[in-house]
């Protein structure tokens, strides 16, 4: 990644966040953030109304919810079959001494083995078909609620653009979830040099409905923001004869 290239795009995100749609763009994530700090329990009794209340939002079910994809409901449905092993597997996938791929193939992996399990024990439930299967966006979102200040929610196609917007020749063709907490981290520890740049960012969330606590989620704004052709965010133009 190149400095001068992270360094435009902040000033261009710094421009988007005193715009007025960035008033209301995606506050909707530390909405969900809030609700699930306020509600995730791992030793709670009775674990799928725990798990439900934890993923609430007033205004949108878009980030466990739309066409093709519902982890949320199958969710429910696999701790109605195995609620302890489910347990398990978020015990697990929470376990901050244990290595981060491991953890989130191993998540994947059991989400996998359910939805069989699921589909031999009721084959002609149309949930067979609402379950999507790549589990790595699903897996970092609840690694963004539940550790706010060390993860950011995944997209595996928007953090290949913004790779390449900050000038990397290494753009991952597979999911490469390490390597993106990673890269997160780094932008966020350059973010904090930013004067006034989160302070901007944290006006937009003094509505208590917010989580107010320290969240990486800006940076999932911030490549989303800049990878949007209408969001008005200016290319970086290298000088002549640079790249």
């Amino acid at each position: 990644m190149q400095l001068k290239r992270i360094q435009h795009y902040f000033s261009e995100y710094r421009r988007y966040l005193r715009s007025r749609v960035a008033q209301r763009d995606r506050l909707h994530l530390w909405e969900s953030q809030r609700v699930f700090q306020d509600n995730w329990d791992g030793d709670a009794e009775d674990w799928g109304a725990m798990y439900d209340a934890s993923l609430q939002n007033s205004t949108t079910k878009r980030l466990w919810k739309r066409e093709a994809y519902e982890p949320k409901r199958m969710m429910l449905q696999f701790i109605k079959l195995q609620p302890d092993f489910v347990r398990q597997m978020f015990s697990d996938l929470f376990n901050e001494e244990k290595d981060l791929d491991g953890r989130a193939g191993r998540f994947v992996y059991y989400c996998d083995m359910l939805l069989q399990e699921y589909r031999d024990k009721y084959p002609a439930s149309i949930d067979n078909n609402h379950y999507h299967d790549d589990d790595y966006q699903m897996v970092s979102l609840y690694l963004s609620f539940r550790y706010p200040d060390r993860y950011v929610y995944y997209d595996a196609e928007g953090f290949r653009q913004l790779l390449q917007r900050l000038g990397s020749t290494d753009i991952p063709v597979a999911n490469d979830i390490e390597r993106f907490a990673k890269v997160m981290r780094t932008l966020y520890k350059m973010m904090q040099k930013e004067e006034g740049l989160l302070a901007l960012h944290h006006k937009r969330l003094q509505d208590t409905r917010y989580y107010q606590g320290e969240s990486l989620m800006v940076l999932y704004d911030f490549y989303q923001t800049i990878n949007d052709p209408k969001s008005g965010v200016k290319a970086f133009v290298p000088a002549k004869g640079k790249r």
